[in-house]
């Protein structure tokens, strides 16, 4: 089976482009971005709360914790949320005030929370509509990952932000484009 695509940036705004001319911009906006730069699988944006979000005070935490329940291994991992991260997270919270902190952040029509199942589903149609070929709702976190170990971010530290407990499983995630390749060469 083939991987889920990187994005480059201009493919990324492409998405974002897109998303502006559909229903839901904010929240699908919202979701985009914590899987490309949070690096959060479908699953855990689908599991997220509005307390896992926001302090006591309503501003927007710097880091979290997700609990086994949240995650794909079971295992509960926290989670840094970037500076662009918090304001995308910010703009989101005021267009949808929570009636009570422990419901979901992203909520159907129906205010139920989202299956991973249908936010699979939400986010490659997303992709799709977009035309960006070959990606899936693990194409945020590939191209997260892919991004920081380009910048020289060390695996384990990627491990880490992945939620990964196996070095080969990071690896996987990270491709190898060619202007890193060139960029290698020229090192020599």
């Amino acid at each position: 089976m083939a991987q889920a695509a990187t994005l480059t940036q201009q493919q990324l705004q492409r998405v974002l482009d897109y998303l502006r001319t559909r229903r839901h911009y904010k929240r699908n906006r919202t979701i985009i971005l914590l899987t490309h730069y949070a690096m959060l699988r479908v699953g855990e944006v689908a599991a997220l709360r509005y307390c896992d979000i926001l302090e006591a005070d309503g501003q927007i935490k710097a880091e979290t914790t997700l609990t086994a329940a949240q995650t794909k291994g079971k295992k509960g991992r926290k989670i840094w949320f970037a500076e662009k991260v918090r304001v995308e997270l910010a703009a989101y919270v005021a267009a949808h005030k929570p009636k009570q902190l422990t419901q979901p952040l992203f909520y159907t029509q129906r205010s139920d929370g989202f299956t991973d199942n249908t936010l699979t589903h939400i986010v490659n149609g997303i992709y799709k509509g977009a035309g960006i070929s070959g990606a899936t709702s693990h194409s945020g976190r590939r191209t997260g990952l892919t991004n920081l170990a380009e910048r020289g971010v060390g695996v384990r530290t990627l491990m880490a932000l992945a939620g990964h407990s196996n070095m080969a499983t990071t690896q996987r995630y990270i491709d190898l484009r060619p202007a890193i390749l060139k960029a290698a060469v020229e090192l020599v």
